[in-house]
């Protein structure tokens, strides 16, 4: 169920009209938005919702035991049987196929065939990111950070919310937990800046990411060489606004759509590309993720406490399995390890920095004048990575360098509507906060039918907009 169709927005009328219906019986509440999450999950294959229960179930079981337990030797034990299950069924849910494909590769040299039809294993949807917030809070239960949740019920609800389970953003346990055992209270501005959000998520994705996808990105990435430099150029950074958009675009609707329930989710992102370095773009960047890798990764790893060697190394190390997060594929792993090699050279500069006595040990720019270079190096940067993480294989990867390195810049292929959304992207994206929060508390000022005015032209932008068939969210895959 797409946050970007009719089925989507009828199914959240229902569950709205219910929720608040029901929000002086919190237990009854509670229960609803449980089965709505389940049958919202259900509606993309109904084979694994028992995954998502047992697993959930497992981890509220196991946090109990290691609260229970009277050694530091059984809540270790306890917590490494948690970390191996969850982590085991992740890695043969996400990474089996990998090992399958390579066997059945290894066998076809003895002239051994197999249907590749007898070894597909599905990818349940979501699973990455219900995963990683079972082990939070098993994880913090352990750490003595949160004690473990008296509610069964409540925290299958805390797994399965459905405006965050399947791409996030990650809601940590103490976030979200207490939220859901108390009645909500209507707060009429929060509702309107919730349909604020909604809405500018469903133009994010839409109007922006949507249509440089199937107009530019696509085509691009599936065929480099029928293409010059700068339309090569050009569809890297749609690239680069696509996934912004398309991924932000999803958080703003989660955001929008937990709000509107009275459930407040942490901020996702905080436009990335003005980052003016690949530490403040982690900043920026799907900060439920990056902070997640941070605490429960890069921290337990040993983080910068071993001196300097061994952060470079946890550095590296942290973005490496970042990016085999996201999939089986040595892409993946390419694109985290950029990243890590280059978060490891800004710390190092800054060790160089403080070595030499330097007063502020950063990589901030000496003046104001100099942050644009810096902003636009960062994001050329991000960009060379995004090709990694958008080809299907080094193959094609090197083809795009090949492409950019050509110099060639016949243009038939940049339309001008497309040129005109990539701009208007690329400008939106780098406008001053305070004109978004500006335009925000305009809508929510406005009268109720101003308000409804402006909503009804934003639906119709975007049936202008949509493509034949609704675009799956790019995240839905990991």
């Amino acid at each position: 169920m797409l946050f970007n169709t009719l089925t989507y927005a009828v199914f959240f009328a229902i569950v709205f009209v219910i929720a608040w219906l029901l929000r002086s019986r919190p237990r009854a509440r509670l229960l609803f938005l449980l089965g709505a999450s389940y049958y919202f999950y259900s509606e993309w294959d109904v084979r694994f919702l028992p995954l998502i229960i047992g697993s959930s179930s497992a981890d509220f079981w196991l946090a109990q035991r290691i609260h229970q337990a009277k050694t530091q030797g059984a809540r270790r034990a306890w917590l490494i049987g948690t970390v191996v299950m969850n982590l085991g069924v992740l890695a043969f849910f996400k990474y089996a196929q990998f090992g399958f494909d390579a066997a059945r590769g290894l066998l076809s040299l003895f002239d051994v065939q197999i249907p590749p039809e007898q070894l597909e294993i599905a990818l349940p949807v979501g699973i990455s990111f219900f995963t990683f917030e079972s082990m939070s809070y098993v994880i913090d239960v352990y750490r003595r950070e949160f004690e473990p949740h008296d509610s069964y019920f409540e925290y299958l609800t805390f797994v399965a919310f459905f405006p965050h389970l399947v791409a996030g953003p990650i809601v940590r346990p103490r976030d979200l937990l207490p939220q859901l055992g108390r009645a909500p209270v209507w707060d009429p501005e929060r509702g309107s800046a919730a349909i604020f959000l909604v809405t500018l998520g469903l133009i994010k994705k839409v109007v922006i990411g949507d249509y440089l996808a199937v107009n530019l990105v696509d085509r691009v990435f599936d065929s480099p060489l029928m293409y010059s430099a700068l339309e090569v150029y050009a569809a890297v950074l749609g690239y680069a606004l696509q996934i912004y958009c398309d991924f932000s675009g999803y958080t703003d609707i989660a955001i929008g759509s937990a709000a509107l329930l009275g459930v407040i989710f942490p901020k996702n992102f905080d436009s990335p590309y003005k980052a003016h370095s690949i530490t403040d773009f982690w900043r920026r960047w799907h900060i439920s993720l990056s902070t997640w890798l941070r605490d429960y990764l890069y921290i337990p790893l040993g983080g910068n406490r071993h001196g300097k060697l061994k952060t470079y190394r946890n550095l590296l190390l942290t973005m490496l399995l970042g990016g085999l997060w996201h999939g089986a594929a040595w892409t993946f792993v390419v694109w985290g390890g950029i990243h890590g090699m280059l978060l490891a050279i800004e710390r190092l500069a800054k060790d160089l920095l403080r070595a030499r006595g330097a007063s502020s040990a950063n990589l901030g720019p000496p003046n104001p004048w100099l942050r644009p270079l810096q902003v636009l190096l960062t994001f050329h940067l991000v960009c060379a990575a995004w090709i990694f993480f958008r080809s299907e294989s080094f193959t094609g990867a090197l083809l795009i360098f090949d492409r950019l390195a050509s110099g060639t810049t016949y243009h038939p292929n940049l339309s001008a509507p497309v040129v005109a959304v990539l701009a208007i992207g690329l400008v939106f994206h780098f406008v001053p906060e305070r004109l978004y929060e500006g335009a925000r508390d305009g809508f929510v000022r406005m009268p109720a039918v101003a308000q409804g005015a402006l909503l009804f032209g934003c639906m119709v932008l975007l049936r202008k907009m949509v493509q034949a068939d609704a675009v799956p969210f790019v995240y839905f895959q990991f």
